[in-house]
């Protein structure tokens, strides 16, 4: 399939008029995609040459924070993530305030972990979920069915849980984005043609014990895979560029046949057994090649 008047962005061409300084993302968030962006680079539109840019996974939003588009619309399911993303945007010298109030300590963690986000303020409700994300095990963000976060201690010597210039930078990257809670499917209404999606979903796991898609109590099985898979088709067809993130499986491989499907190479950290950490193929669904 073909879009026309796209191209793949060079970045050595424009650079003087779209040159931007990167910024690491705020916080960790499993599937990352920071360490892909470099073969992530030859398969991205230029940026001159799209309208708005829409995320709704956002996540770490490392893709994002790379590229720091001109209009940009973040959604998540996570309640949590996209409210630590508006204090930021909006009220960040409060929240470094009570970012430094924390302290690496076992005990203090799970203090910290067992309180109730809805009784606390909004500032302090984020500095505990970023506080959480930097100290716990792996950098993980899981949830029981309850919607309660569970992840142990992570036993870090010096974590950067305040990590105020990365905060201040991010602030000023965010100034003028919208931000939503919702479900994917929501981009259908917002997206027009001319605009670039990035969709970086909770992956297919590879294998039957490898089902790690707890970042919300709603699970992100099969059926939201197909679901996604058809609201990438209508994106498609409105004439948005449309770029997909996902493990490579036969059923990933089936839903995207139409597309093209290009292999890279992720370090994943992310399961219980060491030994079965390590790089792993993972697709890029691109539908303007």
């Amino acid at each position: 399939m073909t879009l026309s008047n796209t191209v793949g962005y060079d970045s050595n061409e424009n650079q003087s008029s779209v040159e931007k300084q990167p910024i690491r993302p705020i916080l960790k968030w499993a599937g990352g995609k920071g360490q892909l962006l470099s073969q992530f680079q030859k398969y991205l539109p230029n940026p001159l040459e799209y309208n708005a840019y829409h995320e709704p996974f956002f996540g770490g939003g490392a893709l994002f924070f790379s590229m720091q588009p001109r209009q940009a619309f973040i959604s998540d399911l996570n309640e949590e993530l996209i409210e630590v993303y508006e204090i930021v945007r909006d009220d960040v010298d409060k929240l470094i305030i009570s970012l430094k109030k924390h302290r690496n300590d076992e005990q203090y963690y799970y203090e910290i972990r067992e309180k109730e986000p809805k009784k606390m303020k909004k500032v302090e409700r984020v500095s505990r979920f970023i506080f959480l994300n930097k100290t716990c095990y792996n950098g993980l963000y899981r949830v029981n069915k309850n919607g309660k976060f569970n992840v142990p201690f992570g036993r870090y010597k010096n974590p950067d849980f305040v990590n105020e210039d990365g905060l201040k930078a991010a602030n000023k990257v965010l100034q003028g984005v919208k931000l939503k809670v919702g479900d994917f499917s929501q981009i259908l209404k917002r997206a027009k043609s001319g605009d670039f999606i990035y969709l970086d979903p909770p992956y297919h796991p590879v294998t039957a014990t490898a089902n790690f898609t707890d970042y919300t109590a709603i699970p992100f099985g099969e059926p939201e895979q197909k679901r996604l898979a058809e609201v990438y088709y209508e994106l498609f067809k409105k004439g948005c560029q449309v770029m997909l993130s996902n493990s490579d499986t036969s059923l990933i491989n089936e839903l995207y046949k139409d597309f093209a499907i290009k292999k890279v190479r992720a370090k994943r950290s992310i399961n219980c057994r060491a030994d079965r950490r390590g790089p792993v193929n993972e697709v890029v669904v691109i539908s303007w090649l």
